[in-house]
């Protein structure tokens, strides 16, 4: 019989916990872990579990809260001006955090593909991410129907993208999301209620400023011929 693996070192209590958690699903599946054998292959006890997590299913989604109130806080904090710009960057909050975690995304994803309950929960997940996009364009589209759908484009564009990295078939996820986002953007802009058609550049945070420049000018130019 072999011993017992050693509890990850590092991290805080929840992260320690995580990736026993995560281990233990690819040693003997999702069903066949308990709390208390997460507890003991972390090094803490199950009092310290719940204290982390309030379910054996959080473990999974430790931050989908948080980030749902990130996004929120990114959407309401646009000028009406700036509303496209907004709902392309908020999501992108939550593309670079699944990007920021790396193997656990895709062992998640992984994982979600083969519990029916964890994947019912991650289209719950989606549906509150969709909610809060349809809320907030409704507010400055005035249509509920095309907030509806936009909400639904800009989710779709985003999972899209999410999912071919998590399959290991994208090298420049962010370039992809910026693409598919701009095509979002450029379908629901003209009817946005703001008037003459915006003009739609989506660029990466850390762009340089002559580059997106010329890319605004670039795109100026195309309308205009």
């Amino acid at each position: 019989m072999s011993a017992p693996s050693a509890p990850p070192a590092g991290g805080s209590v929840r992260d320690r916990l995580q990736r026993a958690a995560f281990d233990l699903f690819d040693e003997q599946g999702y069903d066949g872990t308990t709390v208390d054998a997460i507890a003991e292959r972390a090094g803490v006890g199950r009092t310290t579990f719940f204290r982390a997590f309030r379910s054996k299913e959080d473990v999974i989604f430790p931050h989908h809260d948080d980030l749902l109130e990130q996004v929120k806080a990114r959407l309401d904090a646009a000028s009406q001006r700036h509303s496209l710009l907004a709902v392309s960057e908020a999501s992108r909050l939550v593309l670079r955090h699944y990007l920021d975690e790396g193997e656990l995304a895709v062992r998640r994803y992984r994982l979600t593909r083969s519990v029916p309950s964890l994947r019912e929960r991650e289209i719950a997940g989606m549906q509150q991410y969709q909610r809060a996009f349809r809320e907030y364009i409704r507010t400055w589209m005035g249509d509920e129907l095309r907030a509806e759908l936009m909400a639904g484009s800009v989710i779709t564009a985003h999972n899209a993208v999410l999912r071919r990295w998590l399959r290991g078939g994208v090298d420049d996820p962010e370039a992809q999301f910026d693409a598919a986002m701009a095509q979002v953007l450029d379908l629901f802009a003209e009817r946005s209620g703001r008037g003459t058609a915006p003009t739609v550049v989506v660029v990466g945070s850390a762009d340089d400023p002559a580059a997106v420049g010329a890319a605004v000018e670039q795109a100026l130019r195309a309308r205009r011929d």
